[in-house]
């Protein structure tokens, strides 16, 4: 009697682009070639009454669920997955150690249009390149259309090079009609794209600068270790060449056919960096961040994956990019907040960098000159090698840093008198000068004269920011803004005053007391439309600005070699706070705006106005330098058991009921003395430091462990359970791991 062989159905374990902690069986396609197709590959299936775009995770023939119960997958739309099996056990790693639903970090590493399931095609753009007329024209005949001449003048800078679509879409928005003239005029002509030499052996286009000897060995440690997991911590002064460093180790890794991928915490470091790239290398570099189109960015994202381009130059979210020839990851200004997201999944782009180099076995650089307290505690426990440049490159020296006493003494919209004097002693030496206020709007404060009313959000514990220009009162933090009041709600006086200072009321000042000089203030309210930044760039930097009058955007990686005095003009507001990481971030934040002064053979000058003159930190910073406070701040948090020597979760929850909070934390009272084997230390509830924000009341919880094994531990019990109380579901709650900022 023959006896009939039982095939067990093919089942595609799935992610799916939901809020929830579980991933889905399907039964696969009947007519599927299963050695087609991979984990990560992109799939069409049935959920609920709609369709979802899903990410296979595992191909099984076993499944908890009843095999009659399983829906089939509608299709599959990739044959072969986009990403590799190292990149998803990047994005799976990501999931546990984050707790963050595996279907929405996946869906992260993958631009908006491929998350919507469209096809992953690279469209081949159209390129443009001079001919030999637009080759030896003077620009200057073309002074009457100011966008064909900077167009042109582009052009002639490129050497020979030709520019893509989406490159000159970066250029300028509307760059056909200057394109289709100048093509009209015999001065460009559509090209072909080979012209780039994106295939040549040729990766040099300019020579490599002479280093000094730090730099060398920094490049030779480093080269020393292509095509093998290590960590290194490039420490440079401000000025003291890092980028050249990048430059030269980029170079050895080009000629070896591999990719690199270069993050920046801003977008505004990405322009100067990518013509710096342009200038030296004669291969495809792809840009990515959050100003592109999602056109642009698909088509970077698409060409890193294919291999097309070489090198990747993007934002915190351009960290997940797949690689085909994968060589060097390289971190600017490790130290920086930017790197953490701060909202939906919150992870570090720094910590997951290195896991992403240790999976794919190639080094990894962090480079700052003010490292974060974790990477030198890191260098202390021989997990970093410490690559070190104590040194300004060339003939460049560090500036002088000196603090202002302003107690009792004259002081004109934040300006002190002494100060308003070395302003106009430089500026008789035709140079610049850069003044930093972390605080944009004209004052931060609105109050009435008469009886001492402020004008408040109705939806934040904060108060509404003056924007004089606009003639509006805005919110910061949720936006939201009002006409500016000309009379007092409270009394019907008129003696509304602004309190505090602001960039914009600073600017105002610096009109009149500098007559005849320019001054330009880049803050995120005059640099939000394209290619407004890049401008204020270019005029800084050829010398046609007086005063630069900024804020952080200003502290970190821009080169001003004309300017020899900066100010900052309120250091006193990051000395008292509440979140123990803010002294770290003062410091930081001291040491980078001051590198903007003396970056060439001028030497530099840094004021620092404050009512706090004998304050420790001033004093550490200025008589014995960055690691010297480092060291005295990791002492302090060793006895705390702080981060770097203990590890945290921080549970913030929110929501439009006052109430809904606490009933909340009552609920997973019993989860945390539960899964609590006793080892973590459980602080709070409390109001979060801004306990209203956009119409919600704000709580938050602490778990902190000086173990980072048991706190995963209970986070791997805890989060699972706590999803499954309907209280959860009445609140907006998240887990923030490593958190950076207590707010």
């Amino acid at each position: 009697m023959l006896k009939l062989q039982v095939v067990a159905p093919v089942i595609f374990r799935v992610a799916i682009q939901i809020p929830v902690y579980r991933v889905f069986d399907y039964l696969a396609p009947a007519d599927i070639d299963l050695k087609a197709i991979s984990p990560g590959a992109r799939l069409e299936v049935p959920f609920g009454k709609a369709k979802k775009i899903a990410y296979l995770l595992e191909i099984t023939q076993r499944s908890d669920i009843d095999i009659n119960k399983l829906k089939s997958v509608l299709r599959v739309l990739d044959r072969r997955s986009l990403l590799s099996a190292k990149d998803l056990s990047l994005l799976q790693w990501a999931s546990g150690y984050y707790h963050y639903p595996i279907g929405e970090v996946i869906s992260t590493a993958f631009p908006i249009a491929l998350r919507q399931g469209k096809p992953a095609v690279l469209k081949f753009e159209k390129y443009y390149c001079l001919t030999d007329s637009g080759k030896s024209t003077d620009s200057n005949e073309l002074k009457r259309t100011p966008k064909q001449k900077r167009l042109i003048d582009k052009f002639q800078a490129m050497d020979g090079e030709c520019l893509s679509e989406s490159e000159l879409a970066e250029w300028n928005s509307n760059w056909r009609s200057t394109v289709n003239s100048l093509i009209n005029n015999g001065l460009l002509v559509q090209c072909d794209v080979n012209t780039r030499n994106v295939n040549s052996n040729v990766v040099i286009r300019n020579p490599a600068l002479t280093c000094n000897p730090q730099q060398q060995d920094a490049i030779d440690k480093v080269c020393a270790q292509l095509g093998s997991f290590k960590t290194f911590l490039l420490e440079g002064v401000t000025g003291s060449g890092k980028t050249e460093v990048y430059l030269q180790i980029i170079q050895t890794v080009l000629e070896q056919n591999l990719q690199v991928l270069v993050l920046v915490p801003e977008i505004t470091l990405t322009p100067q960096l990518e013509e710096r790239f342009k200038h030296r290398f004669s291969v495809n570099i792809a840009v990515s961040h959050s100003k592109l189109t999602d056109k642009q960015r698909q088509t970077a994202w698409l060409q890193m994956q294919t291999g097309q381009c070489s090198i990747m130059l993007g934002t915190r979210s351009a960290l997940f990019t797949p690689l085909k020839r994968p060589g060097l990851i390289i971190l600017d200004e490790e130290h920086d907040g930017s790197f953490k997201q701060q909202e939906g999944f919150r992870f570090s782009a720094r910590d997951v960098a290195l896991v992403r180099a240790k999976l794919l076995a190639i080094p990894v650089v962090l480079g700052s000159a003010t490292p974060s307290l974790e990477s030198l505690h890191n260098v202390q426990r021989q997990r970093y090698e410490l690559l070190h440049l104590p040194e300004r490159a060339g003939n460049s020296v560090e500036p002088v840093l000196q603090l202002l006493d302003v107690r009792n003494k004259s002081i004109q919209e934040g300006l002190s008198e002494p100060l308003i004097a070395e302003m106009h002693k430089t500026l008789a030496n035709k140079e610049q000068v850069l003044l930093f206020l972390n605080r944009r709007g004209f004052a931060p404060t609105l109050i009435c004269h008469s009886c001492g009313w402020v004008a408040k959000c109705l939806r934040c514990d904060a108060n509404l920011v003056i924007h004089f220009d606009e003639d509006r009162l805005r919110c910061h933090h949720c936006a939201q803004e009002h006409r500016l009041l000309k009379q007092c709600p409270d009394c019907k006086g008129g003696q509304l005053m602004p309190l505090g200072l602001g960039t914009e009321r600073v600017e105002r000042v610096l009109v009149d007391l500098f007559k005849g000089k320019v001054t330009v203030r880049l803050d995120r309210d005059t640099t939000q439309r394209k290619g407004v930044l890049e401008n204020y760039l270019q005029q800084i930097n050829t010398g046609t600005v007086d005063i630069i009058l900024g804020t952080q955007m200003l502290a970190k990686g821009h080169h001003f070699p004309n300017v020899t005095l900066v100010a900052i003009l309120d250091v006193d507001a990051g000395l008292f706070s509440i979140d123990f990481h803010a002294s770290e971030k003062l410091a930081q934040m001291i040491i980078q705006v001051s590198g903007r002064a003396g970056r060439a053979d001028k030497s530099g000058k840094v004021i620092m106005q404050t009512r706090q003159p004998d304050h420790p930190l001033l004093n550490t910073l200025i008589t014995q330098g960055y690691n010297s406070f480092a060291k005295t701040v990791l002492e302090e948090r060793k006895v705390a058991d702080l981060p770097p020597f203990g590890y945290q979760a921080l549970l913030r929850v929110q929501a439009f009921e006052p109430d809904a909070p606490k009933l909340f934390f009552q609920a997973i009272a019993d989860l945390i003395h539960k899964f609590n084997t006793g080892h973590t230390l459980v602080l709070g509830p409390v109001a979060a430091p801004m306990a209203k924000r956009s119409g919600q009341y704000r709580y938050q919880m602490l778990f902190q462990n000086t173990q980072r094994t048991q706190l995963q531990a209970f986070l791997k019990m805890f989060v699972p359970e706590l999803t499954q109380l309907k209280q959860a579901k009445k609140v907006r709650w998240s887990l923030d791991v490593d958190p950076v900022d207590l707010y």
